[in-house]
This record gives C-alpha cells, sequence and structure tokens, in this order.
C-alpha cells in the first residue's frame, strides 16, 4: 500500500487539521509516514499545501515526484489547479468549489470548475455550503477529508479514531461535529461515484 497525496488551500482553512488526521490514522494503523509542509503567508491567506506520503514500506523522501501524487485534496478550487501537474495518471482530485477569493484578479470561476471537471477522476463540491447546513460552519476541511476518505487506503473508523484523538480537548460536541461533516463528505462521495 502506498499513498502519495497533496493537500492543498489557503491559511485558515483546516489544512494542517486535515494532515495531522490522515497521519494520525496512518500511524495508528502500522503504516509509515513521511510529510512536508510549505505554510506560506498563513496569517493572509497565502497558499498552504503539504506533501503526505504513506506507505507500509518505509518511505525515503517526504517530497512526491511531479506527476506521482495519487491524490489531491483541496479545500480551495483554484489551489487544487496549482497542483495538477503533480497528480499522477488515473489520481483523484477531490476539491471544493467554493473559492476564497484574496486576490483582486482570481480567475473566472466557471473556468476553474471546468478544468476541474476535466479531470477524469475528481470529486467536486461546496464543501463551505455542506458545513453550513450542518451548521458547522468550519467544519468544511472535514467535509473534504471525508469526500477523499473512499480514495485513502485507510480504514474509515481508523480516521473517527484519529478525529476524536486529535480534538479531545475541544470537548465531546467538536468531536461530534467533525465525525458528522467528515461523514456527511463521505457520502457525499459514494453517491457521486454512483452518478
Amino acid at each position: 500500500m502506498k499513498k502519495d497525496i497533496i493537500l492543498a488551500g489557503v491559511g485558515g482553512q483546516g489544512i494542517l487539521s486535515i494532515a495531522a488526521i490522515i497521519g494520525t490514522a496512518a500511524i495508528d494503523a502500522g503504516l509509515y509516514l513521511k510529510q512536508a509542509e510549505v505554510h506560506g503567508m498563513s496569517q493572509r491567506g497565502g497558499d498552504v499545501h503539504s506533501n503526505l506520503r504513506i506507505s507500509d514500506k518505509e518511505v525515503a523522501s517526504d517530497l512526491i515526484p511531479e506527476g506521482k501524487a495519487d491524490m489531491i485534496i483541496s479545500v480551495e478550487p483554484m489551489e487544487s489547479l496549482r497542483y495538477l501537474p503533480m497528480l499522477a495518471p488515473g489520481g483523484w482530485l477531490i476539491t471544493n468549489t467554493k473559492p476564497y477569493v484574496n486576490i483582486p484578479n482570481y480567475p473566472d470561476l466557471d473556468e476553474i470548475i471546468k478544468e476541474i471537471k476535466s479531470v477524469p477522476n475528481h470529486i467536486a463540491l461546496d464543501a463551505n455550503e455542506i458545513a453550513i447546513d450542518l451548521r458547522q460552519k468550519r467544519a468544511a476541511n472535514m467535509v473534504i477529508l471525508g469526500a477523499s476518505s473512499p480514495f485513502l487506503g485507510l480504514d474509515y473508523t481508523q480516521l473517527e479514531k484519529a478525529i476524536i484523538n486529535i480534538f479531545k480537548t475541544k470537548g465531546e460536541e467538536i468531536i461530534e461535529a467533525n465525525i458528522k461533516a467528515l461523514k456527511t463528505g463521505r457520502e457525499f462521495a459514494e453517491n457521486y461515484i454512483k452518478n
């Protein structure tokens, strides 16, 4: 088992929480893990991305070669396109469709979505809207993580356990909200694949 994952977004969208949950789940499953993070200008809504490499064998490098990522998980649509050259043929792109407009010349959203949908294996969803519907405005990142969960090669219950472990100091309400968002994202992906 080997998964090379690019996590992408902008500062404040919870990319590092996604990385922590996947990493914790992988380690709890007895897998090897290497991670490289770039925080960018996170306080100002700048680019944040992470290379996450999971394997049942030791991983030599924490950086994913171009064209070799099994998956791009993004909480911002334009940021998902930034890393498309990293995606392997047959790889999955899981992305939020709700933009975080942090520059005056943000590209046309319809063009961005068209490009996302040109990727054969993609899941595109408005995770912000789903999180708001769940009354958990800040859980869009967990919705995205849930949508990526069928393709991670990790047992879904390991992700739930990782959420419990990581958010245990935040209280039961936060844990339950994050697990609910995770589950809703997974259900979206499963239905998306069927259609």
